[in-house]
């Protein structure tokens, strides 16, 4: 299985999973399918299918561009967002496959939109594991509240989310990797995992490479967000139970003028 990150608009990323034995390849939120199919071609691959993890128009805003240029081509999307161009729609819990070693485990991630889903692609080849996360999880963030609730972004995170192997690779739906990092570090100032994954992202950009992968494990580590069952994060905020905490947030991250 090979993953291959694709900068798209100003700071979205779509992605190619491609099966490396059969050189087909699953497409990503391809907002900008001519850059996704250049991608593929360049790996030597084929796009059979479509993943929109959100109705958003910077990540299903490809999808009807790429039913033209791959005819016949599948584009499975949540059952509860209206996502542009989608042909098959999923649910929690729906399996699909990539070849005989990919599998692929839609997982619903409610609150950015009622209908985000979440993609979770395991590999027969013992690799670890990775999940597509849009707009839910970002390194060191999370996706505002724009359809749903504190409750509902808890249960994404930190119950759905948080209870994939801690090695699973977090493939985000945005290159917000610094600006999420300087935010956190006002949270937790003392805290020398985020410190030292902000010289690393720095380093990366610098470079002109992505910020992706990180994994479930890092996540407990450097995202409040991620953290809020830890009675001392509770306590910063004044909060009584985990969901107050990740509300609070949530607020000052939307107030936050970086």
């Amino acid at each position: 299985m090979k993953i291959i990150p694709v900068p798209c608009l100003e700071d979205n990323y779509a992605y190619l999973i491609v099966n490396e034995s059969t050189k087909k390849a699953a497409a990503v939120d391809p907002v900008e399918p001519e850059k996704v199919l250049k991608a593929a071609s360049e790996a030597g691959a084929e796009v059979d299918f479509v993943l929109t993890t959100h109705h958003h128009w910077d990540h299903a805003g490809g999808n009807e561009k790429m039913r033209e240029q791959v005819p016949g081509i599948k584009v499975f999307g949540g059952s509860l967002d209206n996502v542009k161009g989608c042909t098959d729609q999923v649910e929690n819990g729906t399996k699909l496959s990539l070849g005989n070693d990919i599998e692929i485990l839609c997982l619903h991630t409610p609150c950015h939109t009622k209908g985000h889903i979440s993609y979770y692609v395991t590999s027969k080849e013992g690799e670890d594991p990775a999940v597509f996360t849009g707009d839910t999880l970002f390194i060191a963030g999370c996706g505002r509240f724009f359809e749903g609730t504190a409750e509902q972004m808890y249960q994404s995170l930190i119950v759905t989310l948080g209870s994939l192997p801690k090695s699973t690779r977090v493939y985000c739906g945005h290159e917000y990797t610094l600006k999420s990092l300087k935010f956190m570090l006002t949270l937790e100032p003392e805290n020398e995992k985020m410190k030292q994954k902000l010289e690393w992202a720095e380093k990366q950009l610098e470079a002109n490479q992505p910020t992706v992968p990180s994994t479930i494990g890092d996540e407990f580590q450097i995202n409040t967000f991620m953290r809020v069952d830890l009675p001392e994060i509770q306590a910063k905020f004044g909060a009584k139970s985990p969901v107050e905490a990740l509300r609070e947030v949530r607020k000052i991250k939307d107030n936050w003028k970086g």
